[in-house]
């Protein structure tokens, strides 16, 4: 059992097909941690407002991080775009859950980074909704067909390659998204006397350098299965989870 001081999950999309809620489920019974930030889309109102799906899994999932506030475990929700219904709240404590748009997370080492979702910072939810709405109808259709991709490839034994990944990947970079996005976010945490970022939102984890400023994303429960952690001897890592399930 991994013990971390705190924990990072985003874009989980609870109420899509597409959540690998089971592997995030698989994750959670590795570790125990001091804090858990949940930082947006980790339930998907945009897709549950066209159709509810709700399996046994996803209610799992939830209850999992219930349970482990009321053992004590410092739990942070911090809304994204699929979730803003949950922004109208504003600053407000459910139990032992903090909802909170944004906030400052100080590190073992005493530095300080700004925790948010992200999607403030990303030109097509800012300026044309129905755009991402689109975009997220056609990177569900993509899941599917990813489904027929992995198994002709692993038919092939070709190594795994998401398609869905792929090319969101290239649509983002289409409208300079993904560069700009951590250089944005990164600049927003300097003119807040931060000396980092933590952010989710385009399902892109990593960790790097802009300028001074430490950016970190912690990526989804969709594809990547990935987290952000910081160790109790403050080394922050990205864990990309192996689903159990996976061939």
């Amino acid at each position: 059992m991994m013990e971390y001081r705190s924990v990072w999950i985003s874009d989980v999309h609870l109420g899509t097909k597409m959540s690998n809620a089971d592997a995030l489920l698989e994750f959670f019974k590795t570790f125990e941690t001091k804090n858990l930030f949940l930082v947006g889309d980790i339930i998907d109102g945009w897709a549950m407002s066209k159709s509810f799906l709700w399996p046994q899994v996803h209610n799992d999932v939830i209850q999992k991080i219930l349970r482990q506030a009321r053992k004590g475990t410092n739990v942070t929700y911090l809304p994204g775009n699929h979730d803003e219904f949950l922004r109208s709240f504003g600053d407000h404590d459910f139990g032992n859950i903090k909802l909170i748009n944004t906030c400052v997370y100080r590190g073992a080492d005493g530095r300080r980074y700004k925790v948010m979702h992200g999607d403030q910072f990303d030109v097509v939810i800012k300026h044309a909704k129905w755009l991402a709405h689109l975009g997220s109808w056609a990177y569900d259709m993509l899941i599917g067909l990813n489904v027929v991709v992995s198994g002709a490839r692993r038919l092939l034994n070709l190594r795994p390659w998401s398609l869905s990944a792929w090319a969101k990947y290239k649509v983002k970079q289409a409208v300079n998204f993904i560069g700009d996005y951590e250089e944005n976010l990164s600049s927003y945490a300097r003119t807040h006397g931060c000396d980092g970022i933590i952010c989710g939102h385009i399902h892109h984890a990593n960790i790097r350098d802009v300028d001074g400023i430490t950016y970190m994303n912690c990526g989804d429960w969709v594809e990547s299965c990935t987290a952000l952690v910081e160790h109790e001897d403050g080394r922050w890592e990205i864990i990309r989870w192996q689903p159990s399930s996976a061939s």
